[in-house]
């Protein structure tokens, strides 16, 4: 996470942009994008740029498009990370949004998704977001299915105790989750009795 590989290109905000429009959804200021009366619901958890980067938008929008309700909620309460505030770098910033915190929020936005009458429910998470969808993916209560893309911070340990299907997505250049640990990270899963059905996939890009 914060690596210069990932952090070199940050997205420019835009609070504006996308199909959807943003609500409170599940106690968090949420973009919020497709049919509430699909039963399927998708819940993204940004990285460090938080829910207003456009790329992250687009993505939901194009999730959507595919028949799924789809929630982006802020976790950073309207202070993502900016590379123009000289005063908080990166360590001083995630000090306000450890990772951890990630999952406790993201257990009203699925209930509100639940309260939709959602009948599966997905998450994907992006570098910080990872750490919080391998959180979900410890209990088949949350979501029945869940993705990590370039995780941060994200232990072996989460990982032996995951009860879902999950695939996860690394980069190939990356110091926080590089290829050796996603191959940790496929062994313990395919090592699991339920690992064909576990271990959706690993691959990094």
């Amino acid at each position: 996470m914060a690596g210069p590989q990932c952090c070199s290109n940050p997205p420019v905000l835009s609070s504006s942009y996308g199909a959807g429009h943003v609500e409170q959804f599940g106690g968090l200021m949420t973009y919020v994008t497709g049919s509430p009366a699909s039963k399927y619901g998708i819940l993204l958890i940004s990285d460090i740029f938080g829910y207003e980067a456009p790329k992250l938008r687009m993505l939901a929008d194009k999730i959507a498009e595919a028949g799924f309700y789809v929630v982006v909620p802020d976790f950073f309460y309207g202070d993502p990370f900016s590379y123009e505030n000289a005063e908080r770098p990166i360590p001083v910033w995630i000090k306000f949004h450890e990772v951890e915190r990630g999952f406790e929020d993201a257990k009203p936005v699925i209930a509100a998704l639940k309260s939709l009458g959602m009948c599966a429910i997905g998450a994907a998470g992006f570098c910080w977001g990872g750490k919080a969808v391998v959180q979900l993916a410890k209990s088949d209560n949350y979501i029945q299915a869940g993705v990590m893309l370039h995780p941060a911070l994200v232990a072996l340990d989460d990982v032996k105790e995951v009860q879902v299907p999950i695939a996860i997505l690394g980069a190939e250049i990356d110091e926080y989750c590089p290829p050796e640990l996603l191959k940790q990270f496929e062994e313990v899963l395919s090592s699991k009795p339920e690992g064909e059905q576990l271990c959706e996939g690993i691959s990094w890009y």
